[in-house]
């Protein structure tokens, strides 16, 4: 019953954040579309601060669990961004208000998990130091997380795909050289 209840309050929440603004939207609202108390509410989360954190907690647990094998770059920082596809409206309400951080944070762990799970596979078969893959993996996640900035900034209206296509053409297999390099260094 509880899990059902918060999932009920997270629902609410994202289909009304997809309506209005962060800033509008009041536990009221959560309560009465989730149709419980205000005392329910916050018997679950102590603010509408908490929830989102939570929401982003989940999501972050939830990419986590779908580590996969990525066949590029590409794959990897697409999957890190499928909630913000998935939720567009949403997530640019979030970004446009006062809790904008949070979002930022999301997104910056979901993209260094991603790319450090990709540069590890990238490294399979070579003896790495794990202090150069956690380097290179910083700076592919920040440079994406620059590009995801961005593109949150545009508000979401460029299609990622061709830019991507283009910078995997740019830049195939420079991970690969610079990980085959390290090792030839440290050798």
């Amino acid at each position: 019953m509880a899990q059902r209840t918060k999932n009920a309050i997270r629902q609410s929440f994202m289909e009304l954040l997809a309506e209005r603004p962060f800033d509008k939207i009041t536990i009221g609202d959560i309560a009465q579309r989730s149709e419980i108390t205000r005392n329910a509410f916050y018997y679950y989360y102590q603010d509408i601060y908490a929830l989102v954190e939570d929401i982003f907690a989940l999501e972050l647990e939830h990419f986590a669990q779908q580590a996969a094998s990525y066949a590029s770059w590409q794959d990897a920082f697409r999957v890190a961004i499928t909630f913000a596809l998935d939720n567009r409206r949403a997530v640019l309400h979030i970004y446009q208000s006062s809790i904008r951080e949070t979002l930022e944070r999301y997104y910056r762990q979901t993209i260094l998990s991603a790319m450090t799970d990709f540069i590890h596979m990238m490294a399979q078969g070579l003896d790495v130091p794990e202090g150069k893959i956690t380097a290179l993996s910083r700076f592919y996640a920040a440079a994406l997380e620059g590009l995801t900035s961005q593109w949150l900034r545009d508000g979401m209206t460029e299609d990622l795909a061709p830019f991507l296509a283009d910078l995997g053409e740019l830049l195939d297999g420079n991970i690969r050289l610079a990980l085959e390099r390290c090792v030839r260094r440290e050798n």
